[in-house]
C-alpha cells in the first residue's frame, strides 16, 4: 500500500489554488510592497499567511492519509478552517487597497506589487468560498456540524464580533454609558459561547456537556438572539442619539452599528436553522 494518496478531485484542485494564491499574496506584499510595520498591514499579512500555513497542513494530512490520527474532528476541520480563511481573505481584499492603494503616491514596482498582492487576495477569497460550498452539507446529507448552515454561520459570528472588538477598541467607545457597556458584554459573552460551539465540534468534545448538544444551541440560540436585539436597540441610541453623546458619528461607529445587526440577522437564522435541523453525528 503506497504511504501517499494523491487522488485527483475538484476539492484538491481548488485547495492547491488558495495555497498558491495565499502565498503569492503575502510573499509579494513581504518582498516589494514597501508596506509600514504593524497596524493593518500586519493584519493583511496575517491573513494570507495564516490562511495559507492552515490550508497546507489540510492538504498534508489528506495526502498522508494521516486524517484518523488527528487529534480533532475531520468532518468539522477542514471546513471551519476554510470558512475563517474565505473571511479573512475576503476581509484583507478590502482592508489592503483601502489602505495601501487608494489615496497613494506610489508608484513603480511598489505599486504593482500592492496590486498584485490585492489580486492574488481576492483570488484566494473565491478559492476557499469555491472550497466552502464544496464540503458544506447538502441537505439530507449526514455530515458534521461544522459543514450545516448554522456550524458556518458560528464560524461568521465569531468572527463579524473580532471585527466588532477591533473598531470599538481603538479607541475605547463603550465605557462611557452602561448601555454600552452592556453592548459590549453581549459581544463577549456571545462570542465566547459561539466559539464554545465550535471548539467543541472540532475537538470532537459535545459529550463533555452535561446536557444535550441539540438542548444546548437551542438554548444558547435564544439567548443570543434576545442578547443581540438589545444590543442593536441599545448602540445606535446611545452612541449617535445627542441626548447621551455629544461626539459626532464617526465611520468606526456606523460601522459597529451595521455589524451588530448583522450579526443579530446571523443568530435569528441560526436559531432557526438549529430548531429545525436533524443533526446525525458522523
Amino acid at each position: 500500500m503506497p504511504l501517499i494518496v494523491l487522488p485527483t478531485s475538484q476539492l484538491l484542485w481548488v485547495r492547491v489554488a488558495a495555497l498558491l494564491f495565499t502565498c503569492v499574496a503575502f510573499s509579494v506584499a513581504a518582498h516589494g510592497a514597501l508596506l509600514p510595520h504593524g497596524g493593518m498591514a500586519d493584519w493583511c499579512i496575517f491573513c494570507w499567511a495564516f490562511s495559507f500555513a492552515c490550508t497546507l497542513l489540510v492538504l498534508l494530512v489528506e495526502q498522508f492519509g494521516l486524517q484518523a490520527r488527528a487529534p480533532v474532528s475531520w468532518t468539522n476541520f477542514p471546513i471551519t478552517i476554510a470558512c475563517y480563511a474565505s473571511l479573512l481573505c475576503l476581509s484583507a481584499s478590502i482592508i489592503f487597497p483601502v489602505y495601501f492603494l487608494r489615496d497613494q503616491r506610489i508608484y513603480g514596482d511598489y505599486w504593482d506589487y500592492r496590486i498584485a498582492s490585492t489580486v492574488f487576495s481576492c483570488l484566494a477569497a473565491v478559492a476557499y468560498m469555491g472550497e466552502v460550498s464544496l464540503t458544506k452539507a447538502r441537505p439530507g446529507e449526514v455530515a458534521g456540524y461544522m459543514a450545516t448552515a448554522p456550524g458556518l454561520m458560528k464560524v461568521c459570528q465569531t468572527f463579524v464580533a473580532c471585527i466588532i472588538f477591533i473598531l470599538v477598541s481603538d479607541p475605547v467607545s463603550y465605557n462611557y454609558h452602561a448601555a454600552l457597556k452592556w453592548c459590549m458584554a453581549v459581544y463577549c459573552i456571545c462570542f465566547i459561547l459561539s466559539m464554545v460551539v465550535v471548539v467543541l465540534c472540532v475537538g470532537e468534545c459535545t459529550g463533555w456537556l452535561p446536557i444535550s448538544f441539540s438542548k444546548f444551541l437551542s438554548g444558547y440560540g435564544l439567548l443570543a438572539v434576545i442578547m443581540y436585539l438589545t444590543a442593536t436597540i441599545l448602540w445606535p441610541v446611545f452612541q449617535f442619539d445627542k441626548q447621551y453623546h455629544r461626539g459626532q458619528a464617526t465611520t468606526r461607529m456606523i460601522a459597529v452599528a451595521v455589524l451588530t445587526a448583522l450579526n443579530f440577522l446571523l443568530y435569528v437564522a441560526d436559531l432557526a436553522y438549529t430548531a429545525r435541523l436533524v443533526f446525525v453525528s458522523a
